[in-house]
């Protein structure tokens, strides 16, 4: 019997690397569902990772500004966006 891998998702702990299109940048560790990044501002973000039945899993992070970054991640990447519309594209690593 031949058993082939299929993609599961999961909140996955590691290190998180971002990259946005304005050449901004965050990272920083994750341990299952909760995440805590630091940007090249020097801006603490927390946030959670919420695992979805569509084989997605839903990303949210807040700083304590206020601000918002939200999106989802599926066997790719993952894919951010800001309250100001800034797109995040990163990786856990």
């Amino acid at each position: 019997m031949i058993r082939k891998r299929r993609f599961s998702p999961r909140a996955q702990s590691g290190f998180y690397q971002f990259g946005s299109d304005n050449r901004r940048h965050a990272s920083g560790f994750g341990d299952g569902e909760y995440i805590r990044l630091r940007d090249d501002r020097g801006n603490i973000w927390r946030g959670l990772a919420e695992v979805q039945d569509d084989n997605t899993v839903h990303y949210r992070f807040r700083d304590s500004n206020g601000r918002s970054i939200s999106g989802v991640a599926d066997g790719f990447g993952i894919l951010l966006r800001d309250d100001r519309g800034t797109v995040w594209r990163g990786y856990v690593y």
